[in-house]
């Protein structure tokens, strides 16, 4: 049995969906479904069970379960803005490290979710404690465990592999609300308004020129998927980006031609769909001034040199498909 935690969430549906793929169903869905909307993530998966993330963790600390492949742990609390520091803690850094600990024992591979966050204020992307200077308790309690297992590197008894994730986007990330990606956002304001909204400049940046490295969640998934059968060599933390660091007028773009496309009107470049009022800029916000990351780019030398070689859809290719999908699913 393979276990993914955060199951019915954005990446781990994904990673579930991927795995169906490769005709693997024997697969134990971990999560918390309080917010109950996360089931339709699940309805057209073949899994082999579902258990409540609080009773998973019972049974893990009560050595309880039965023999598994491997663990995709993407349960987490992934809102940049919380600042219960003991809550963040307790269930992103307290429960992957009883998780880590529990798979070590057993010899389990084990692949967790850990984020770009830990990168926060830096300017340099690489995979090194001294650009490591998160800038909120989300980046912190990801950062922590990344630390955890460096200091267990030279001991370990079973592959640990830990993904610092960029900007994902993509499909099933329906439920996420204002945490779901910038492209989710601009797909909704484009359908409900019939413009998508951006942030002017700021820090430097020209209006919606902010840098991220935006990656598919379909090749989030990949990468994942390559490491299911790592070695033990291969453990270690890595990035996981495309290597290309593209503003967010990019993305606004791909969604506002993606949806005139769908109904047949002709694509538009950038000044053109600023003067037809299809982009809107609005002011950066106070509270987010000194805690914004405006600029990110996964730096891919060591995730390369694991043996992961596939190339990375660019915003305009990603973007545009989950455009697509959206309005099969939607419309």
């Amino acid at each position: 049995m393979i276990v993914v935690t955060g199951g019915a969430g954005f990446i781990g549906s994904n990673i579930v969906a991927g795995l169906n793929q490769q005709g693997q169903s024997n697969i134990l869905v971990v999560d918390d479904l309080q917010d109950g909307d996360k089931f339709r993530n699940l309805v057209d998966l073949s899994i082999a069970d579902y258990q409540d993330k609080d009773a998973f963790r019972e049974r893990i600390r009560h050595d309880d379960l039965g023999p598994i492949e491997a663990i995709f742990h993407q349960g987490a609390c992934s809102d940049t803005t919380e600042r219960d520091g003991r809550f963040m803690l307790d269930n992103n850094y307290q429960v992957t490290l009883e998780l880590f600990h529990y798979a070590q024992r057993k010899k389990i591979p084990f692949i967790y979710a850990s984020s770009a966050a830990v990168y926060g204020a830096s300017d340099t992307f690489t995979e090194r404690p001294c650009n490591e200077k998160p800038l909120n308790v989300y980046g912190y309690s990801k950062l922590l465990f990344d630390q955890v297992l460096r200091q267990h590197l030279a001991e370990l008894n079973a592959p640990v592999v830990g993904l610092r994730y960029f900007n994902v986007y993509g499909p099933r990330e329906q439920h996420k609300g204002r945490m779901a990606s910038v492209a989710w956002h601009n797909i909704q304001q484009f359908e409900k308004q019939g413009q998508v909204k951006l942030f002017a400049g700021w820090d430097g940046y020209v209006n919606g020129g902010q840098e991220r490295d935006f990656i598919s969640v379909a090749d989030v998934v990949a990468v994942n998927l390559h490491f299911l059968g790592a070695s033990q060599a291969q453990s270690g933390v890595y990035n996981c980006g495309t290597g290309r660091a593209q503003p967010f007028n990019d993305v606004a773009l791909a969604v506002i031609n993606g949806m005139r496309a769908h109904r047949g009107e002709a694509e538009l470049s950038l000044a053109e769909a600023v003067a037809q009022n299809y982009l809107e800029y609005i002011p950066f916000p106070d509270d987010l001034k000194g805690r914004y990351q405006s600029h990110t780019q996964a730096d891919l030398a060591q995730l390369r040199a694991a043996g992961y070689t596939a190339d990375f859809s660019s915003v305009y290719e990603g973007v545009q498909a989950y455009v697509q999908h959206y309005l099969a699913q939607y419309t």
